[in-house]
């Protein structure tokens, strides 16, 4: 008798934006540098009980940059392994309602505002880059 490979079922759900911003030299889109994976990033973050998608992506856009934004329109989402548990994350392009100032927190400790093509040569992973390329 073969046996079938043991698969895990669950999936990490997560959530957040590409938060644009209006400036003199164009379209900017915010960054994260997080510490503890010394990487760049999007604002993203894990669905909480009872949230929706777009409540969990403006959640973690308010949380990691300040920004009060509101949901435009869907920019993809990409899929990866996390201790090979696979993690889906749906991204939001999103416009700024109110920008309060961002504060160093022990998960974020820069928010970088730059042009797409600049953030293509910053952003760490290849899946969030692809998100930028309709822009560019």
């Amino acid at each position: 008798m073969n046996s079938i490979p043991h698969y895990k079922t669950e999936v990490i759900e997560a959530a957040g934006g590409l938060v644009w911003l209006d400036s003199d030299i164009g379209r900017k889109v915010a960054i994260l540098h997080r510490p503890k994976y010394d990487d760049w990033t999007f604002p993203k973050g894990k669905r909480e009980p009872g949230e929706t998608w777009h409540q969990t992506a403006l959640r973690e856009v308010y949380e990691e940059t300040g920004c009060k934004a509101r949901v435009d329109t869907f920019a993809g989402g990409v899929i990866y392994l996390v201790n090979d548990i696979p993690k889906v994350v749906l991204f939001w392009n999103m416009s700024i309602l109110k920008n309060d100032r961002f504060i160093t927190n022990k998960e974020i400790d820069k928010c970088k505002w730059v042009l797409p093509k600049d953030a293509m040569n910053i952003l760490s992973y290849d899946g969030e880059k692809t998100l930028l390329v309709q822009f560019l």
